[in-house]
């Protein structure tokens, strides 16, 4: 790729974020214009509509934009970690089992009629508790270390799958059941400034330690052997990329519940622009995948009667978009 095109890629993907965020924040139910928010930011704009302006923009769509972008950067930057460690592009940042512990969790203490911020603490805790049981059974296998982190994985979501179906099958069909399966689905409607902010500082330093794995990450991809021959710790750099992917993808599950695909699609996306080497590709996967993420939460807000769950949407642009990035690479990806 010639350095014009490179820098042309880029400059395309921060103007796709900042494009997405400007106009999540100006479109809604009732609209605010640019010059309305350069007033409240200038401190020009008084009376009733600058409290209705400012309670809008700084307590509504702020905070939730900021989770999108949180979310969105967080789940990508783990799917194409993922991706790149157990050299496999058909995986997500669920691998291990994160978003169905986190899932079981937060029906768990749905069930329990815990608060909003005792359901977001035990999604976290059970999400870690799934990636744990994966990296546990896989130690105690005798396969290759990514053979058996997968299976590790699959044996882990299985698991807490089944008892977030038995809570659901336990949980009153009129008051519990809905708000359950409404989680699940994935919103951003309930996030505050608070959270959003706290959430969104473990989950940028943990897309940044990625970052920071790239280069060794790139020599693990070539093979264990071939890495360790190049001075990679490559125990440590496996479990450091999975213990830094499961924090962020468990981060949001806390924020907006299960929202999956992201973490599929917009590493194949940035893929395209960047190619495959992991310095360049972990970070465009962060852009795209928040930009992503603020279109979609923006449409669920905006393009019904009602609000929709983001995790439909994700799903729904998500499959025919990965259909035809899988007929663009003849049913295969290099």
């Amino acid at each position: 790729m010639s350095k014009r095109l490179a820098v042309a890629g880029w400059t395309g993907l921060v103007c796709l974020l900042v494009a997405s965020v400007g106009i999540s924040l100006f479109v809604g139910k009732m609209s605010v214009g640019p010059g309305e928010i350069g007033d409240l930011l200038l401190g020009r704009l008084d009376g009733p509509r600058q409290a209705l302006v400012a309670n809008l923009v700084w307590g509504i769509r702020w905070p939730r934009i900021l989770a999108a972008l949180a979310c969105g950067a967080a789940l990508a930057a783990s799917g194409a970690a993922y991706q790149a460690l157990l050299v496999n592009p058909l995986v997500s940042p669920g691998i291990l089992g994160v978003l169905a512990g986190a899932s079981f969790g937060a029906a768990l203490a749905l069930l329990w009629s815990w608060s909003l911020a005792g359901v977001q603490a035990m999604a976290f805790v059970c999400g870690l508790a799934a990636a744990g049981l994966a990296v546990l059974l896989a130690v105690f296998q005798s396969q290759k270390a990514v053979t058996a982190i997968v299976l590790g994985g699959v044996i882990s979501a299985a698991f807490f799958t089944a008892l977030t179906s038995l809570v659901k099958y336990v949980a009153d069909p009129y008051n519990q059941l809905p708000a359950i399966v409404y989680f699940l689905m994935g919103s951003l409607a309930l996030v505050d400034a608070r959270t959003a902010t706290l959430a969104a500082v473990p989950m940028l330093a943990s897309v940044l330690g990625l970052l920071a794995l790239a280069r060794p990450l790139d020599a693990l991809a070539m093979g264990d052997d071939e890495a360790a021959c190049l001075g990679v710790p490559v125990t440590r750099i496996r479990y450091g990329v999975i213990l830094l992917a499961t924090l962020a993808s468990a981060l949001t599950v806390v924020l907006g519940g299960v929202i999956g695909w992201v973490g599929l699609i917009a590493p194949h996306l940035a893929r395209r622009l960047t190619g495959p080497a992991l310095t360049r590709l972990l970070p465009a996967s962060a852009l795209f995948g928040a930009a992503y993420l603020v279109v979609m939460d923006t449409l669920a807000r905006t393009a019904f009667p009602v609000e929709a769950p983001v995790g439909i949407l994700t799903a729904l642009c998500g499959i025919p978009c990965f259909a035809v990035l899988l007929r663009s690479r003849r049913g295969g990806f290099a």
